[in-house]
């Protein structure tokens, strides 16, 4: 491998490495406003609207959610393959979030509608076809989307600004769905669930695909493979699994999303079911909020989501950049995701009518988690140039396919596990039904000890990921200077 680091930096190098606008920026950021319109609603929602408007049970309902993973198992390095290979003059990665963006948001709807099916059997094939094409038109928009934030730029820190900004732009629509989501519900619905239901997600689809509009139109492509690679798919598998760094990033995001879906659907089992509605009532009224313990749920889980959401979006403005530029993502992000696992934990330790310590909790997890939000995807780009920078080629799409499969699949088991795990402790379907002790032992230990445990098995990952801040700014200034000698300066 040809050493270039001693090289003088030529003008191809500013050309490759721009300073991105914040036009632009923000631009890219509105594709993940969209993506997170559906993300938060699956891993918040998705279960409890399966067991409480569907009606299916928790076992059944967390199938469904698993069944879809087979299918991803095939789609979605299709769908990096795919994007990989697309020629246009707009680039690789870009056209696909604009080909895919009204199928998404159809499917989101019909995902979160049903037609009129009574039978248990057929809401279940239901449930699974449309979950299923949602999931296949979720990779399609996403893995090329998430690509493209990898080749915008192959500046370190003007592509972990590009993250982070795209993360405040997702933690917008966090704030929207977890805290607007079950007061627009009872508003459209006026005592119709199926319908409040319908036309809530129908608005979050219409907003959704206007971000995906202009996401499309605000982007731009900087970077390419070296012009002398050859198309070979065999070669892209063996480089992406015979690199440590993005299994490293697989196996770190598998577990991370599985414990999101778990804990974010065991949290409004914990709201429901475990918390006393009074004493939540009695804690909102002193907040302002005039409401009885009948309304104190669905204030109260929305009240918890929006104030985590906004401890979040100012941690990812606030710390995200500054601790990474600092000490490292990889540091940040062990550092980080430890302390969310000990606050997580915690949430078994609070009484029912503890309810200020519950949101005390709450910040303080989503506080210690926002720095990592934007990392993420920060790193999973430099492992696609350090693919590149070890074995000469790039498939950026190819890379991020893995990455978005490992998501889904622990959004998937996420949300199956704790559905399974309910059913075994007992609990029964129904919103307004009465649950066992068994099964409010079980919904607390989901809610906090079973996720603080799997975001450890996450930190365990990082410490095999090799890619250190110094070793980055290295890899970084020999893959400009290479791609110089590959591609010629078109300044000169």
């Amino acid at each position: 491998m040809a050493n270039f680091a001693n090289e003088s930096k030529p003008s191809y190098y500013y050309h490759m490495n721009p300073k991105i606008s914040m036009r632009e920026k923000v631009g890219y950021s509105l594709g993940d406003v969209a993506a997170n319109l559906v993300f938060q609603m699956m891993m918040i929602f998705q279960l409890k609207f399966y067991t409480d408007i569907f009606g299916l049970d928790g076992a059944v309902a967390g199938s469904v959610l698993l069944i879809a993973r087979v299918a991803d198992a095939f789609i979605d390095p299709l769908a990096g393959i795919l994007s990989d290979r697309t020629q246009t003059r707009w680039g690789k990665y870009r056209p696909w979030v604009l080909w895919t963006a009204l199928p998404f948001c159809v499917f989101y709807v019909l995902a979160f509608y049903n037609p009129g099916i009574e039978d248990k059997t057929m809401v279940a094939v239901y449930a699974t076809v449309s979950y299923v094409l949602l999931m296949t038109m979720y990779s399609f928009n996403n893995t090329p989307y998430s690509s493209l934030g990898g080749v915008m730029t192959g500046d370190i820190k003007e592509r972990t600004s590009i993250t982070s900004i795209r993360f405040v732009g997702s933690t917008i629509a966090q704030f929207v769905v977890q805290g607007l989501t079950l007061p627009l519900v009872s508003r459209f619905g006026n005592g119709d669930d199926r319908m409040g239901w319908f036309y809530t997600v129908s608005l979050y689809a219409a907003v959704a695909f206007v971000c995906l509009v202009v996401a499309f139109w605000s982007s731009r492509e900087r970077i390419t493979p070296p012009p002398q690679q050859e198309m070979n798919i065999r070669r892209d598998v063996s480089d992406l699994l015979g690199n440590v760094p993005w299994r490293a990033m697989f196996v770190l995001t598998l577990f991370v999303f599985i414990t999101l879906a778990l804990w974010g659907s065991a949290m409004s089992f914990y709201f429901q079911n475990y918390v006393d509605p009074y004493a939540l009532s009695a804690f909102l009224c002193r907040l302002g909020f005039d409401t009885d313990a009948s309304q104190a749920y669905s204030v109260g889980f929305s009240l918890f989501n929006t104030v985590g959401a906004i401890t979040q979006f100012f941690g990812v403005i606030l710390l995200s950049n500054f601790l990474a530029n600092r000490y490292g993502k990889r540091s940040t992000f062990i550092a980080c995701l430890s302390l969310t696992a000990f606050f997580t934990a915690l949430f078994y330790l609070p009484s029912v009518s503890d309810i200020q310590t519950i949101f005390l909790l709450g910040i303080l997890k989503s506080l210690a988690y926002a720095p990592t939000v934007p990392l993420l995807w920060t790193m999973i780009g430099d492992v696609a140039d350090h693919i590149e920078y070890v074995n000469e080629r790039r498939a950026t799409g190819f890379c991020f396919s893995g990455v978005v499969f490992a998501l889904k699949t622990g959004l998937g088991l996420g949300g199956a596990f704790a559905g399974l795990l309910l059913s075994a402790f007992g609990y029964v379907s129904g919103a307004s039904v009465v649950q066992s002790d068994m099964a409010v032992e079980g919904i607390r230990l989901v809610s906090s000890v079973v996720p603080a445990i799997l975001f450890a098995a996450g930190v365990t990952a990082l410490f095999y990921y090799p890619i250190t801040k110094e070793f980055n700014e290295k890899m970084q200034n020999e893959l400009s200077i290479r791609r110089t000698h590959q591609n010629g300066d078109p300044h000169r």
